[in-house]
């Protein structure tokens, strides 16, 4: 029986630098791509884009954070002109959840502006308190409404036979119940190369698919890119996968059969994400009654290629 190997997704090492594919998990010899240096913060001069893909939690917490400081600004501002009335005097929590009330238009009744200088106060708090409240509702609707693919990619990408010519493969499920329509993959190979001056240059070259497009893409697909002499592949040699030294970057596109909206996802394969002389474990069986199974679970599977396979050129 052909041995199974079974290796689980790690998370991304964390960085203050920005990677150049913000969501693309690390290899295991370390990033798969090289991290901007010398940018500014994305927070500060790309706002909107930044929110959107930030996770559920960071939105929240940051939303939170700038909740309590406005807060406790404009309480500052209160306390300093002690215009509240029925609140203690020089209470600082009594002044914040006066400010509460006011952002949020609640107003129970029980504390008032009474001096000029409250009044102007209270009012461009509750005009902050109004536009701040559009801004994080548009925002949280266009997050919560963002398209996304749901599209899994297999652990490993392989290099052996595929009816008898060299390929290179992996594997693409789709997690939906709904299919993506149109689906179309493209693939290239991103490599370090040395020019004859002696400069390191990053090389793309793309990879040809025997199938490309997808008109339905409903549960599972594997993509088979085969090794000619075309291919950039075609003259590698196991010792060529080094950590660092090149990178397959996938991406596919499509139509989301239920949203009739755009979708893409994208994946990177390192050198130490292609297995040699490897194929990826069948996801099919047929049951006695006559119906056919997928096992998802053996989805990142892989097991070892016949002997006879190679993924490259021999002399």
């Amino acid at each position: 029986m052909p041995s199974r190997i079974r290796d689980g997704q790690r998370s991304p090492p964390k960085s203050r630098r920005r990677p150049l594919y913000a969501n693309v998990a690390a290899s295991n010899a370390g990033p798969v791509t090289p991290v901007r240096e010398g940018l500014p913060s994305e927070l500060l001069v790309d706002t909107y884009h930044y929110l959107i893909r930030a996770s559920w939690p960071a939105l929240f917490g940051l939303i939170l954070a700038t909740f309590i400081v406005t807060n406790c600004l404009f309480a500052f501002g209160y306390l300093i002109d002690s215009g509240i009335e029925n609140a203690r005097h020089g209470s600082f929590g009594d002044a914040f959840f006066f400010s509460v009330q006011t952002m949020a238009t609640i107003g129970y009744g029980k504390m008032a502006p009474v001096t000029t200088a409250a009044n102007i106060l209270v009012s461009f708090e509750a005009l902050f308190g109004l536009m701040a409240l559009a801004l994080v509702t548009g925002l949280v609707f266009a997050k919560f409404s963002r398209p996304s693919s749901g599209v899994r990619f297999s652990r490993y990408a392989v290099l052996s036979d595929y009816d008898g010519v060299p390929s290179l493969m992996f594997r693409m499920a789709n997690s939906r119940a709904d299919e993506i329509v149109d689906a179309q993959v493209q693939v290239a190979l991103t490599r370090r190369e040395v020019t004859g001056a002696g400069q390191m240059m990053m090389k793309v070259r793309d990879l040809g698919l025997i199938r490309y497009r997808n008109p339905m893409f409903g549960l599972t697909w594997t993509a088979i890119h085969p090794i000619t002499e075309a291919s950039p592949f075609y003259a590698m040699t196991a010792d060529d996968l080094k950590p660092n030294s090149l990178w397959v970057i996938i991406s596919l596109t499509g139509l989301d059969g239920a949203l009739s909206q755009t979708i893409h996802a994208r994946h990177v394969y390192g050198a130490a994400d292609i297995q040699w002389g490897a194929r990826l474990v069948d996801l099919f069986r047929q049951e006695p009654d006559g119906s056919w199974h997928v096992d998802l679970d053996s989805f990142d599977l892989t097991e070892t290629a016949p002997p006879r396979s190679t993924a490259a050129k021999t002399d």
